[in-house]
């Protein structure tokens, strides 16, 4: 999962993208990156492993400079975490392109000989969003004139909609012309566009994965990208869109819901805080119907994504709503932690449950979901520990059975809890004395109830259901293969990174 943002402005557009990748770092910590155009139409970069402040100091953004810019923060779920897949990407030909990337690519293999074939273009890295670049450049490629019109730019992305497979939500920007953006034909990763108005009545538009990037700018927020279509934006501030998909269905991802959007963000036209409510009132429902004789003295949020459900929980149950965990917000990742026990002693530090809200007492927990259920357990013996009588487990998702192949990091069926699993085996895995998750289609109707026009959603991780072609047992041994070779690799420490364009 990653986040991307794109600006034409009428000032320098460095701090606005700085500000907008901030707020969307809940979307990538993993490496974070800036590419701007200047005044000598030059392409001005930087990017590196780590978290925005940490990536950009004073004298990267000083050399940031241009009306123009992308950013994006990254979240490795294809390829590796090694500082040369950090993005945006370069090529010099056409013209020179840059681009950033949210979503996976399905058939990158096929792509990445194609371009070679075709094109004669090489690929330096394991980045599928290196493999899309390539296919957009050598697309715009084949158009002799110079400067490239809207029609032009338009018929090359319905071609990379034709080539390309799996989930998508890109900006871009052309050396010449401006910044363009597209998302995939199904709409499976979010993508959102705003403008605004300046006080000598100038227009700048943004686009971005969530409305909050919006936001904090003052953008306005126009709509959502459409499934398919392209937005091009001229370095003068011309705005054109077109769809540029045959047959184009929305699908957006529902776990944006659950899990990575920020609850004040608005996504095809859906509220995620109210999304979230609604999930909680669904699954409180669920439980004051079907569990009617368990005994609950308090209703306690695993924060932070769940605590918007649990007090809606707690709410129909008449239960006791309570924050018993106390979080740490200064501790990393604990995916990047070397090892399983690594990782454990991190989730410890991450959380600490307060024991006067435990002890003696019969506990439902509330989680937005579970997946790998590590953490899981590693929170319920927690809790133990300081005195629960009993632990229930509430989870606002249903239970993640399939993996992930649109841009999530789940991609690997062995590493899911609820993989050939019951509900009363993933129970005694975690060490829940009972464990509830969310239906289906109450998890869809919580989340269309704000847009009642969304027919489908992406749900293959509950359903096993893919709305792209081309994932099967093959492709999902391929995936446990890759994943399998890729933990046992050491990454490229950074002097190894072969950095041209970087301004770093």
């Amino acid at each position: 999962m990653c986040g991307v943002v794109g600006i034409v402005g009428c000032n320098s557009v460095n701090q606005s993208i700085y500000d907008a990748l901030n707020v969307l770092q809940h979307r990538g910590q993993d490496a974070a990156g800036i590419v701007t155009i200047d005044e000598e139409n030059r392409f001005r970069l930087r990017k590196a492993n780590g978290l925005v402040k940490d990536v950009f100091q004073e004298h990267h953004m000083q050399r940031l400079q241009g009306k123009l810019g992308i950013g994006h923060v990254r979240y490795p779920t294809a390829g590796s975490s090694s500082p040369s897949e950090a993005q945006p990407f370069y090529v010099n030909s056409p013209y020179g392109i840059t681009l950033a990337h949210n979503g996976n690519l399905t058939n990158t293999d096929e792509l990445r000989d194609k371009v070679f074939e075709l094109a004669k273009r090489h690929i330096n890295t394991n980045s599928d969003s290196e493999v899309l670049l390539n296919i957009l450049a050598h697309e715009l490629d084949k158009f002799p004139t110079y400067p490239l019109s809207a029609d032009n730019i338009f018929t090359a992305i319905h071609n990379v909609h034709e080539i390309i497979k799996g989930a998508y939500a890109c900006v871009a920007m052309i050396i010449g012309h401006g910044l363009i953006a597209f998302r995939d034909p199904y709409g499976i990763r979010p993508l959102v566009i705003g403008k605004r108005v300046t006080e000598n009545q100038q227009v700048e538009y943004m686009v971005a994965s969530e409305s909050v990037a919006l936001d904090i700018l003052d953008f306005e927020l126009i709509r959502d990208v459409q499934p398919g279509e392209a937005i091009y934006i001229t370095q003068d501030g011309k705005f054109y869109s077109q769809q540029c998909a045959n047959n184009p269905q929305y699908y957006p991802c529902i776990f944006e819901y659950v899990y990575f959007a920020r609850p004040d963000s608005l996504m095809n036209g859906v509220s995620v805080y109210q999304s979230r409510i609604l999930m909680g009132q669904k699954l409180g429902q669920k439980i004051a119907r079907e569990w009617q004789d368990i005994d609950i003295d308090v209703v306690i949020p695993i924060p932070e994504t769940s605590c918007d459900a649990a007090l809606e929980i707690a709410r129909i149950l008449n239960k006791p709503y309570r924050q018993g965990f106390v979080k740490n917000r200064y501790i990393g990742r604990t995916f990047i932690m070397p090892g399983q026990t690594a990782r454990k002693l991190s989730v410890r530090r991450k959380l600490n449950a307060n024991r006067i809200e435990f002890e003696g007492k019969n506990v439902l927990l509330v989680d937005d979901s579970i997946v790998r259920g590590t953490t899981s357990q590693q929170i319920l013996e927690m809790v133990r520990s300081v005195g629960a009588k009993k632990v229930y487990l509430a989870s606002a998702a249903p239970e993640i059975r399939y993996p992930n192949v649109y841009g999530i990091d789940m991609p690997v069926a062995s590493e899911l809890i609820a993989y050939n699993r019951t509900v009363d085996e993933i129970a005694k895995d975690i060490g829940a004395d009972l464990l509830i998750f969310q239906d289906l289609n109450d998890l869809v109707e919580a989340v269309r109830t704000e847009n009642p026009h969304i027919k489908n959603f992406e749900c293959s991780v509950f359903d096993g259901k893919y709305v792209t072609e081309g994932i099967n047992d093959n492709y999902f041994s391929l995936l446990e293969q890759r994943r399998s070779d890729h933990t046992q690799k050491t990454p490229l420490k950074e002097s190894e990174n072969l950095e041209i364009y970087n301004e770093g």
